[in-house]
């Protein structure tokens, strides 16, 4: 396959994605502003959102507060942000575009025709009313991409290269979704009156170390937005039946196999596609290389107490790693063109190869 349509069909797809997971955090933000946080305001909240995105600095050249209001335009309808989610779905139609005598005509007419619900939806902001509605439809939207594709590609390299973005993007954006917790509240601040006190004594009597409090009553509920703005609330509860801890939690994110968003499964779904594309281009990938290092790293970690204090530490270098793998997807497999735009571009790049036409 030519690196160009490969390009557009990876970024096609990471777009769609992108712009899925845009609307899960916004989701989880807008949920856990109605719940009570003594030490922290909501425009703290807002700001650590943007923080998260890396996003501070080019909100604040239009912005001169984190109010509600402007960070949720800036993150849904503002086209100068290159990942919000009228710009994904903008970038994602014009990738589509740019391969259209490639893809199956439902995939085609999906994919326009939700930019173009997207450019009514839009229009103005009566969406502000109900945000809520406007993140199902995103999500919706996402995944009937993901099900006319599956449902209509062949199984070439075109379905390989599509599934790649998904996967790149999806284990991206998982990792920001469970890290939005600690980047405004890292764990350590509930922790270090414990650290101060004997949790570290070189007393020989364990029984007089205090215990970890991981979670308390204002912690439940955010933690069920997370879980549901994942998709993973059904699933934790069928599979722990038990109280929601934020060490059950980071391994139903990360560890585990049965749940399609966990970093574990996004990770080995980037291996198993590089795999068919490298064996189908006979070489010698370094990004799967690369890729597999990561799913074993991810696969044998342990998920204890002291893997929940420093999970924010593990979570920004999983980000790296993650972002090196996509450079070297680009370098070895896309346009050159692709690894230039994300050396410049905030948070990763927009992937628009249009310049090429």
């Amino acid at each position: 396959m030519l690196s160009r349509a490969a390009d557009n069909l990876y970024w096609m797809a990471r777009h769609i994605e992108r712009a899925e997971n845009t609307a899960r955090i916004l989701s989880v933000q807008l949920q856990s502003e109605m719940l009570p946080h003594s030490d922290y305001s909501p425009e703290r909240q807002w700001q650590a959102l943007l923080e998260l995105y890396e996003l501070v600095i080019l909100f604040k050249q239009k912005n001169n507060s984190y109010k509600k209001k402007e960070v949720l335009r800036f993150m849904v309808d503002d086209l100068d942000n290159s990942s919000s989610i009228v710009c994904c779905l903008k970038l994602a139609r014009e990738n589509a575009r740019v391969v259209r005598g490639g893809l199956p005509t439902d995939l085609w007419e999906t994919v326009n025709t939700t930019w173009l619900d997207a450019n009514n939806l839009f229009s103005n902001t009566s969406w502000l009313k109900d945000p809520d509605k406007t993140f199902d439809w995103v999500k919706q939207r996402s995944h009937l991409f993901r099900g006319v594709s599956e449902a209509t590609m062949p199984r070439s390299e075109s379905l390989y290269f599509t599934k790649l973005g998904m996967f790149i993007e999806r284990a991206d954006n998982t990792a920001r979704i469970l890290d939005v917790k600690y980047v405004a509240r890292p764990i350590q601040f509930a922790l270090k009156k414990y650290q101060d006190e004997d949790l570290f004594s070189k007393s020989s009597n364990q029984s007089n170390k205090k215990k970890i409090n991981l979670s308390n009553s204002k912690d439940y509920y955010f933690w069920a937005s997370v879980l549901r703005s994942l998709s993973a609330f059904e699933i934790y509860r069928k599979v722990y039946s038990d109280e929601i801890t934020p060490q059950r939690i980071a391994e139903l994110l990360i560890q585990r196999n049965d749940m399609p968003r966990s970093l574990l499964v996004c990770i080995s779904g980037v291996v198993k596609n590089l795999s068919r594309v490298a064996r189908q281009n006979n070489s010698s990938s370094k990004s799967l290389r690369l890729a597999g290092k990561l799913e074993a790293e991810l696969k044998y970690i342990i998920i204890d107490e002291p893997f929940i204090i420093d999970i924010h530490e593990f979570l920004t270098l999983f980000l790296k790693e993650v972002d090196i793998l996509a450079r070297t997807i680009s370098d070895e497999f896309l346009l050159p063109l692709a690894v230039e735009k994300m050396k410049n571009t905030p948070f990763f790049s927009t992937g628009n190869n249009t310049d090429f036409l």
